[in-house]
Parts: C-alpha cells; sequence; structure tokens
C-alpha cells in the first residue's frame, strides 16, 4: 500500500487517510477520492491530502480482518461483521473461555499491522459477550503477510468450553466448635459459584472430621448422582497425610495434587474417585470473594483437565489480594480459614 501525501489530482481513486475539513465541505476518513470530490477540494484551495492507495496485492482492511478472525474462531465463538479494520468475537455460549497463548503471541509477532486481543484465558464467560478482537492497523496489507499472520494463528485458537457438570455432591466435615450456621454459609456460597454454570448441589453429607467416616461418604458419593465432589474440611489440609487426602486414598481414589500458587487458596487439593474429580476446598472456598477455589472449579465445571502442570503454572497472576486481617500473613500462624 502506498501512503503519503499527494496532489489532489493525484489522490482520485485512493482512500483519504484522515478526515479532510474546509468550509462547508467534509472529506471522512477512508472516503474514495471521485473526480468531483477533488473538484471540490481544488476549488476550496486544497492542494494536497494524505491518501493511501492500495497495490495489486493488497487485501483491504475489513477482508483482511474477517479473514483473521475466522481462523481465530474456534467452538462456540461468533464473529461480528468487520468494520474499520476491527473483527469482534463473541461467546456463543456460556462457558469457559480458552485461548491459546502461543497462537495469538505468534500471530502478533508477525508484523505490526495484524493485532489480535483476548480476555484471560480461562475466563468464565456468557453468551454475547466480547470474547476477542482482532485489527489491522493500515487500510490494507499484502496477502502474503496475511498468509504468515494466518499460518502463525492456526486454526480455532479462542473457543468456548462449554458447562458440562451441572450435579455436585457436598461433604463437609465437622469438629467441636464449627458451628452448623458456618457451613450452612458454605453451602449458600458455593451455590452462587454455581449458578453462571445452572450447576446445582445434588447432595449435602456432613461427618466428623476423620478419614474413616469421610472416606465411606466419599465412596457413597462416588457412586451416586454427582459429577464433581467437593469436601469442605472443618480443618484446612496442612499435609498429603491429613484427614481429606488420607479419606480420598481410603475410599479408592487419588490424590492429583495439593497445594496451589495462588493466594488465597493455597490449600487446595485435586484428586479424583472413580473417575469423578474431588476438590478439597481451602478455608478461603468459604468466602464469596473470588480465590483460587473458583478458578479450579469453574474448570471442572466446564469438564477442563486439570493437570498438576496446570496448577503449578498459576503463580503469574496468583495474587488474588492481601488478607488485611493478617498483618503479618507470612509471619506466625496463619488462619486456617484463609487458606
Amino acid at each position: 500500500m502506498k501512503f503519503g501525501p499527494v496532489s489532489v489530482d493525484e489522490a482520485i481513486g485512493a482512500l483519504a487517510a484522515h478526515s479532510v475539513r474546509t468550509g462547508t465541505m467534509v472529506v471522512r476518513k477512508g472516503t474514495v477520492i471521485s473526480e468531483n470530490i477533488a473538484l471540490q477540494l481544488k476549488q476550496a484551495g486544497v492542494e494536497t491530502i494524505i491518501a493511501a492507495r492500495f497495490e495489486p496485492d493488497d487485501i483491504a482492511e475489513d477482508q483482511a480482518a474477517l479473514r483473521l478472525a475466522h481462523a481465530l474462531a474456534g467452538d462456540n465463538i461468533v464473529i461480528e461483521a468487520p468494520f474499520t479494520g476491527r473483527s469482534n468475537l463473541y461467546a456463543g455460549i456460556s462457558g469457559l473461555l480458552l485461548v491459546d497463548a502461543k497462537a495469538i503471541d505468534g500471530l502478533n509477532a508477525v508484523d505490526e499491522a495484524m493485532t489480535a486481543a483476548t480476555l484471560p484465558a480461562y475466563k468464565p464467560v456468557v453468551a454475547g459477550e466480547m470474547v476477542g478482537t482482532v485489527k489491522i492497523i493500515p487500510y490494507a496489507i499484502p496477502e502474503l503477510l496475511l498468509r504468515d499472520g494466518i499460518a502463525r494463528a492456526g486454526e480455532g485458537a479462542l473457543r468456548v468450553a462449554p458447562y458440562a457438570r451441572r450435579s455436585i455432591g457436598v461433604v463437609s466435615t465437622l469438629l467441636p466448635g464449627l458451628k452448623p450456621s458456618v457451613v450452612d454459609k458454605t453451602l449458600a456460597a458455593l451455590s452462587r459459584r454455581l449458578e453462571p454454570a445452572e450447576a446445582r448441589i445434588v447432595s449435602d453429607r456432613r461427618v466428623r472430621h476423620e478419614a474413616a467416616p469421610l472416606a465411606e461418604e466419599l465412596a457413597d458419593q462416588a457412586r451416586g448422582d454427582a459429577q464433581l465432589i467437593v469436601v469442605f474440611g472443618a480443618s484446612a489440609i496442612a499435609d498429603r497425610r491429613d484427614v481429606i487426602p488420607s479419606a480420598i486414598e481410603r475410599a479408592g481414589g487419588r490424590v492429583e495434587h495439593f497445594g496451589m500458587p495462588v493466594d488465597p487458596g493455597n490449600l487446595l487439593l485435586v484428586g479424583s474417585i472413580a473417575g469423578k474429580p474431588v476438590i478439597g476446598a481451602p478455608g478461603c472456598a468459604r468466602s464469596p470473594k473470588e480465590n483460587g477455589f473458583d478458578w479450579i472449579l469453574q474448570r471442572l465445571l466446564a469438564n477442563v483437565p486439570v493437570t498438576r502442570a496446570d496448577i503449578m503454572s498459576l503463580g503469574v497472576g496468583g495474587l488474588l489480594m492481601e488478607i488485611v486481617s493478617r498483618p503479618q500473613p507470612r509471619q506466625g500462624g496463619e488462619s486456617e480459614g484463609e487458606e
């Protein structure tokens, strides 16, 4: 594409790169300069304008943006018609946004003329929510450059995983001094977290904070209708040999990972029993405020695998907030209810 100042006569057939205002006449940015417009400009005393003229292998900004958007759009993504070199992408359903960060970075590294931006990966989204945008910076880009960008973007780098698990079993362990109202509030907070996924608690069980009765209840939950099991401990998990992980193993399950580089949420456990995922919730999950429990819960509700490596990669951005109630949060005895 040729770009720069030219005489008004030379600009005929090209685009006005910027709006031109003279007297009562306005030539808007992006307007094709016709012979009549050129004549009016000259009559108004305008001798030169900044114009953009396409070359034979150029692809106009809107067409280029649309082609890139189609390359990026995967399952359950809706593409908006392009305008001024921009094409927006929207969630077609409610679910969890999945982003191939390497593909997006690869596209953005090809050339400054092409850009793509998205919401953060694994963000819960609703139908109709904008999740990404493609913008072509100049009025046109060469076909070869566009093809390179599409190749680097791959296919379906942006998609929405629909919520798939809607039946949640909950087991709360009890110790002397733990008020029933605390457990009730915990379940209420969980129910609110489940609402966007249209999921619900189908089983609410409460047992002593001991490995044997908890294991029995977990095994029963695994045989039931629950698609996901959440365990709220009366005491936070302190070790892989503690009550909750021990109970999971006694129930025939396995502990996939304990501990998470997200604060609040450090003391979260992920395991499975009979193929059903189990979350050992950290104490902060009793609070309605966002914490690491939300991140893992949302992924599992959308049937997105959560591996040990996935959890261990959450450290950057994992400091969600400081807990004011702990004046020295990294010193001395930490409150079990906040981790």
